[in-house]
């Protein structure tokens, strides 16, 4: 069959390749729990058929009059299962981070007119029920886990009887490709969330391009490990990758387990962000500094080697025969602490230090890095696995189906059936994105190496990405914080870096006046801003503006500055914005201080 809807998937697994663990996952007593092909389409039949019972449908398939479902949870068998039975009742499902703040909840769970919501467990559950009264269209909230006195989601499955069922195949087969699947909502340039519209075609058209990249490295049978949140469209779009092709997907039991769920399920492959491989370097690299003696030269020299390592070129005898023992001797362990059976992990959401390609892929840990947005469903490029097709610190060739074009800027623009359908009830923002001839402008800078291999060079929008990979929209915390009387300018920096930290100019006249009536004597302002007691007052600042933030837009550290910035010195524009760049490019030394 050719699937032509995203739940298709189940289907063409249970008739091609059936799996004994279709999904897998810790449950009570830390075993792991297996869901069979079989098993999964049962479930999510029966849920479908419930969520048609209580009501919940496409009605007349329009984008505004679908109902939509809310799922905030980690990542589960029971994600994946939702998203499956939403699709086949013809509604839509809007999954939300569980760490977005009850402000963005609220405005997301209104924006959408959400339904039904589902959450994992008790602390997601009061986050609901702490807006709940501001979302008049919820009718229900359902949890995964067994929570008083909410309702638990196998209630609904209890639900459906024979004739939900038969509702339930006219509905599923009236579904079309160009239909819209899903909400995703991400952080516009002013902090407030846009919802990304996607359908069965946008998304399905990427699988089925990316599938031809994957199958270089899996087949039906290999497990992968899954714990980006699936709520971002690059773990779920993979998630489908692996499920039409019969990879066996098992879930982690939390970001801290990591370590030990590569070791117990031992994956061909797996999906990342850069701050986390960095994590596992940093980790491994301390390890090596705690040996001693021949072992630790040992090391060192392995990584050295590693280092040099260039994908798709034969570096003579000499270095081949040193990576050889270095894998021999060094590497094998590192892999064995993946597991043991890596053969490739994709990389995507922000740029990986070329170092880490290096070691990685030197030690037979191949690291494909990816680019692309939720916007484009969400692969326009990524590295093959043949190295002909690699190129590190680029993020690979143009996938097939994607067309792109560079702006005479240099802004990356890309056209394909993955381009979304457009931002939900916003015609005026999808305008500024989406040009007459159907490109998307991605709002990123690149180049094009060998004709052939994206670089992205540089970010055109303001919104950046940590090294984790989560979005960071700068001017809503600037301007939140400005609203102290001792902070006059500020800019949040951090892209590509661990966390946000921040550059504050004080408002000198406030400051000078808190200083006297605090008894602090200094010569000049660069002796004010550098007591300690200054700084320990300003971060309490910062740390109460917090409180008002999520946890990945917030200032973890700051550099005060002495010199205001004006027109005149270069940091801003004629109408007073600020001249990121020139900034960042002036204050170097003190931004590399906040990450010291």
């Amino acid at each position: 069959m050719n699937p032509t809807r995203l739940f298709d998937c189940i289907d063409v697994q249970l008739a091609r390749f059936p799996q004994e663990a279709m999904f897998a996952a810790k449950e009570e007593g830390g075993i792991w729990r297996k869901y069979s092909t079989a098993e999964v389409k049962e479930l999510v039949d029966r849920l479908a058929a419930g969520l048609l019972h209580l009501g919940i449908s496409g009605n007349d398939m329009s984008v505004e009059k679908r109902d939509k479902i809310a799922l905030i949870s980690n990542n589960r068998p029971e994600w994946m299962m939702l998203d499956l039975a939403v699709q086949k009742t013809g509604a839509v499902l809007v999954p939300i981070y569980p760490t977005l703040a009850a402000n963005e909840l609220e405005f997301v769970l209104n924006d959408a007119e959400v339904k039904l919501v589902f959450v994992s467990d008790t602390e997601l559950y009061q986050k609901v029920q702490s807006v709940r009264d501001k979302v008049p269209s919820i009718k229900a909230v359902f949890t995964f886990d067994y929570i008083q006195p909410s309702l638990h989601w196998k209630e609904i499955m209890s639900k459906a009887g024979e004739e939900d069922l038969k509702k339930l195949a006219i509905a599923a087969s009236s579904i079309r490709y160009e239909d819209m699947v899903t909400i995703i909502y991400t952080s516009g340039t002013t902090g407030t969330p846009k919802g990304v519209m996607l359908s069965h075609k946008n998304i399905l058209s990427n699988v089925i391009s990316s599938t031809e990249v994957f199958a270089e490295f899996c087949a039906p049978g290999d497990r992968a490990l899954s714990f980006l949140p699936l709520n971002h469209i690059f773990e779920r779009m993979v998630t489908y990758i692996y499920l039409f092709n019969g990879v066996s997907v098992w879930y982690a039991e939390s970001l801290e387990k990591i370590g030990d769920n590569l070791k117990e399920v031992q994956p061909s492959l797996f999906t990342t962000v850069p701050r986390l491989l960095e994590k596992v370097y940093e980790r491994i690299m301390g390890r090596g500094q705690e040996l001693t003696g021949l072992k630790k030269k040992l090391f060192f020299w392995a990584v050295d080697v590693g280092s040099k390592f260039e994908a798709g070129t034969n570096q003579g005898f000499l270095y081949n025969t040193q990576l050889a023992i270095a894998n021999k001797l060094i590497f094998n362990k590192w892999r064995e602490g993946l597991g043991g059976k890596v053969k490739a992990i994709v990389t995507g959401a922000a740029a990986c230090q070329v170092r880490l390609l290096r070691v990685f892929t030197a030690g037979k840990m191949n690291i494909l890095e990816g680019y692309g947005l939720t916007e484009t469903s969400p692969v326009i490029a990524v590295n093959r696995f043949s190295e002909s097709g690699r190129r590190f610190g680029t993020v690979g060739p143009v996938i097939k189906g994607v067309e792109v074009k560079l702006e005479e800027d240099g802004e990356i623009c890309c056209k394909g059936d993955n381009v979304m359908m457009g931002y939900y009830k916003r015609p005026d923002l999808t305008a500024e994105v989406i040009d007459k001839n159907g490109y998307f402008h991605t709002g990123d800078i690149g180049v094009m190496q060998e004709g052939k291999f994206l670089k992205i060079t540089d970010r055109k929008k303001e919104i950046f990405k940590t090294s984790g990979g989560k979005y960071v929209a700068p001017q809503p915390i600037e301007n939140k914080m400005k609203e102290s009387k001792f902070i006059e300018q500020m800019i949040v920096v951090g892209p590509e870096r661990k966390f946000a930290g921040a550059l504050i100019v004080p408002s000198f006249e406030n400051l000078k006046v808190w200083a006297g009536q605090n008894n602090i004597s200094y010569g000049t302002v660069h002796d004010l801003i550098r007591n300690p007691a200054v700084l320990e007052m300003y971060k309490n600042i910062v740390e109460e503006f917090n409180t008002q933030f999520n946890h990945v837009e917030q200032i973890k550290k700051f550099e005060l500055c002495a010199n205001e910035w004006t027109v005149d010195g270069g940091e801003l524009t004629p109408t007073l914005k600020l001249k990121r760049k020139v900034i960042m490019e002036k204050y170097r030394d003190a931004i590399e201080r906040i990450y010291l």
